[in-house]
């Protein structure tokens, strides 16, 4: 297949091409940095240097992926940063509002400029969109963080229902407390920026070993699969949902709010208020 990596410089996005690259794909990446030690180690591997929250850098490496592929057949946005990180309220409003751009606009942009490429893979084109970390609940201290992830969520709603009639399967993804960059950066601003709760979490994971990195490849791989088709608009967590069985309930999720966003309301919980 043909895929397009955001954010595949380090972390899980490095780790994702390489598995990729191993498996026989060919690989574009987007990055700020350089990535000229992985092409010079793997010949599918193509980069491009990229700033993923301007609008004109990712129309320019679409662009230039166009010149050199025919179609895409997957992309999968794995390009992130935590960015403000402190009681919202008090956050600089210029660094807040930089770290939803760089998150959801960043993810809603490789949407936009890889689309036409998508529409012309001669299977069911497949999206993966990197969400997690406070999508689907408060997340103290990384609101800008949080409210952008949410907001890829109801991203990849939106669009698996505007695409429906197209052979396209978009997902959300939450690869689980996996140990990255973004967990060192939580360890060295310590407790008193990012919150006693979340720098004590952030300890215990890295003691530990982290999630497993391995079986959020392994979703990835499968959502990219045919096995995934029809499975289309739902925001599935790694680690613990059970998604090597969704292919085959593709119909009754499609016509369900089962891994989706949504509002509780009191007949939910088996409350009548009046």
């Amino acid at each position: 297949m043909n895929l397009v990596v955001t954010g595949s410089s380090s972390g899980i996005g490095r780790a994702l091409a390489e598995r990729l690259l191993a498996r026989g794909h060919l690989v574009w990446g987007l990055a700020r940095r350089g990535q000229e030690d992985l092409a010079a180690r793997q010949s599918g591997f193509r980069s491009s240097r990229c700033d993923v929250a301007e609008w004109p850098q990712v129309a320019a490496a679409a662009a230039e992926v166009g010149a050199a592929w025919p179609h895409l057949d997957g992309l999968i946005t794995a390009a992130g940063v935590q960015g403000e990180i402190g009681p919202a309220l008090a956050a600089d409003p210029e660094k807040w509002s930089a770290t939803v751009r760089a998150n959801l606009d960043g993810t809603f942009f490789a949407l936009r400029a890889f689309g036409p490429l998508l529409a012309r893979a001669p299977r069911r084109a497949k999206v993966v969109c990197f969400s997690g970390g406070g999508a689907t609940k408060p997340r103290t201290h990384f609101s800008a963080y949080g409210v952008a992830k949410t907001g890829i969520v109801r991203l990849v709603e939106t669009i698996a229902e505007e695409e429906r009639p197209r052979a396209l399967d978009i997902n959300a993804l939450a690869p689980g407390a996996i140990n990255t960059r973004l967990t060192d950066e939580v360890l060295s601003l310590g407790p008193a920026v990012v919150g006693a709760a979340e720098y004590a979490a952030a300890q215990k994971q890295k003691q530990s070993g982290g999630g497993s990195l391995e079986k959020a490849l392994d979703c990835i791989e499968w959502l990219l699969s045919p096995a995934s088709d029809g499975v289309s608009g739902r925001l599935i967590a790694a680690p613990w949902d059970p998604w090597l069985t969704l292919g085959s309930r593709a119909g009754e999720l499609g016509a369900s709010d089962i891994f989706t966003l949504r509002r509780v309301v009191p007949e939910d919980r088996g409350r009548k208020w009046d």
